[in-house]
């Protein structure tokens, strides 16, 4: 069904919110008794109290999930229970899929348009994804010499920790948690302090859905306590991270000094789309590298913000490109008809603005530019495009993460590719061409994690996600994902 924007504000108005941790099966407060005030970015207002969560409460979750671990009644309870409970956990997300949306939105400022229709209902079917897949992954029985059998196993690691971003904080929790639980492993999980109160409705409903207690424990709080907690703890064995390039490098530092636990980390990017002359629809391309850059309010580690163009068709692709804009225009996230929502916070929209504001003196805005207040807030700020500044200025070598797109001239295939690959960062890159010579050859060239020929940052549950180069290692999505969560045993039987 759906909702208009007086439907979606009264719905809001309707929710619950509880910031405490979910540990073992239950709601407790944090022993120190601080909480951090959560508003809603779009509009000042105050939605909750999120416990401020620091060693004491990671000890617990861990001691919790090594406890249900052990037991046996997950790791051990076959595939076939797994299966189903992972079904009805996704059962249970599409029943709840608005509630899902509106924490997300209200917490970090995405349309709950897109929440509603593409993180929960995505979200759902990954569970649903890797619950089918837990009966259909095979082990090994590889040749041996006479009188001798080996027996490859894949087998949970343990106990996995696992820290989420805020642009997609149930999307991005669901990568992980569905192919760890899967696997048979309990898991720790540290939200965004920016939104977790979907992640803390997630870990009641893994308890519904039959999931045992302690197996899903969700610990708010601040990166630099909870999440520095559970990277050094000795009892931890892996950690699955998606987040900055800078956290990836502290956590490995971590993993290290601890118990060298093992680390699947999605780190920064700076994605690249390339638009060749050849390209047979150049509407299309400019519709799609729009949504590339702005969905989200440009706030994707994937989010294609460098655009290099042939210089044939510069100019008529900057033109499409600016008029495709015009639909991501800010407003309201409870409103159906917004174009994007606000940034994540105030602060972080001061962030971006400075690099507008930067950009503007050394180069030129062709659209956007703007930072409109609305509702009282000034988190939102306007699709803006960039063009003529320099090569190493920051809009092309910082992860912005906000609606600011760069737009540059090339002559020749080996400019474009230097230029896609002329950062630290490897996770994804678009390219479009109607040649399909070009699009082997180019593609090939490119670093990058993914590579979407003639659509933009393409993905599905089929196929891997994750980067190279400073945008870190390990993958999301598909039964690859699964590698992160579990190891191979090889038992080996010798009778002759």
């Amino acid at each position: 069904m759906t909702r208009t924007h007086a439907e979606w504000k009264a719905a809001a108005a309707a929710l619950d919110f509880d910031g405490r941790p979910v540990i073992g099966g239950a709601r407790r407060a944090a022993a120190s008794g601080r909480t951090i005030e959560k508003t809603n970015p779009a509009t000042g207002e105050v939605l909750s109290q999120i416990h401020d969560c620091g060693p004491e409460e990671v000890d617990a979750a861990v001691a919790a999930a090594r406890s249900a671990y052990e037991s046996g009644a997950w790791s051990r309870a076959g595939a076939g229970f797994r299966r189903e409970r992972l079904l009805e956990l996704a059962r249970l997300i599409e029943a709840r899929a608005d509630e899902f949306a509106l924490y997300d939105s209200l917490d970090m400022g995405k349309p709950v348009r897109e929440a509603s229709t593409i993180d929960a209902p995505g979200s759902a079917a990954l569970y649903r994804f890797y619950g089918e897949a837990i009966e259909k992954t095979e082990d090994l029985i590889p040749v041996t010499p006479p009188g001798s059998t080996a027996l490859v196993t894949r087998e949970a690691l343990g106990v996995v920790a696992v820290i989420v971003a805020w642009n997609y904080p149930l999307e991005i929790a669901t990568w992980k948690l569905a192919p760890a639980l899967a696997a048979g492993n309990a898991v720790v999980v540290k939200p965004p302090v920016e939104a977790s109160h979907s992640v803390l409705l997630l870990a009641e409903l893994a308890l519904e859905a039959g999931i045992p207690a302690g197996i899903v424990n969700v610990v708010p709080g601040r990166g630099s306590v909870v999440g520095r907690a559970l990277a050094l703890h000795e009892d931890v064995d892996m950690l699955a991270f998606t987040g900055s390039t800078e956290v990836a490098k502290q956590l490995q530092q971590y993993a290290g000094q601890s118990n060298m636990k093992r680390l699947a980390l999605e780190a920064g990017g700076k994605s690249s789309n390339l638009i060749f002359a050849d390209c047979d629809d150049l509407q299309l391309a400019a519709e799609k590298a729009a949504f590339g850059s702005f969905t989200n309010q440009g706030e994707v580690c994937s989010a294609n913000s460098r655009i290099f163009v042939e210089r044939p068709v510069y100019e008529e692709f900057l033109r499409l490109y600016t008029e495709a804009a015009r639909a991501y225009a800010p407003g309201d996230p409870l409103d159906p008809a917004s174009g994007i929502g606000s940034l994540v916070s105030e602060a972080h929209a001061d962030s971006v603005w400075a690099t507008i504001e930067h950009a503007r003196r050394d180069g030129r805005i062709v659209a956007g530019g703007t930072r409109p207040e609305i509702n009282g807030s000034r988190a939102f700020i306007e699709p803006t495009i960039v063009t003529d500044v320099p090569a190493d200025h920051e809009v092309h070598t910082r992860e912005i993460f906000g609606p600011v797109a760069v737009v540059t001239p090339f002559d020749t295939e080996e400019e474009a590719i230097a230029h896609a690959n002329g950062t630290p960062y490897g996770l994804a890159a678009s390219l479009w061409t109607g040649s399909l010579a070009r699009a082997h050859r180019v593609s090939s060239q490119l670093v990058a994690g993914t590579v979407s020929v003639n659509t933009v940052d393409a993905l599905g549950f089929t196929t891997p996600f994750g980067g190279f180069k400073q945008s870190g290692f390990g993958r999301d999505l598909s039964v690859h994902a699964l590698e992160n969560y579990t190891d191979f045993k090889t038992t080996w039987m010798q009778w002759g």
